[in-house]
């Protein structure tokens, strides 16, 4: 049962690092990301911080897979 949380905690963490930056380029690049001005709109501000949550999750995954196969904790 171990190992199987060790697989998915790091299988999860490498799809959110590589899915999630390629999602915040195309997203950056959208017309709806920036106003006439050239700043921020909420479209923008709104993914940037999903993304952003999304990656610390990846990090705090990767660091529970690290820990739970080290043992600590058991």
């Amino acid at each position: 049962m171990l190992a199987l949380l060790i697989t998915l905690l790091i299988i999860n963490a490498l799809f959110n690092l590589l899915v999630w930056p390629t999602f915040f380029r195309r997203v950056a690049r959208d017309a709806r990301a920036r106003d006439s001005q050239g700043r921020p709109t909420r479209f923008l501000i709104v993914h940037a911080v999903l993304i952003g949550v999304a990656l610390l999750l990846a990090v705090a995954s990767s660091i529970a897979a690290i820990l739970a196969a080290a043992g600590v904790g058991a």
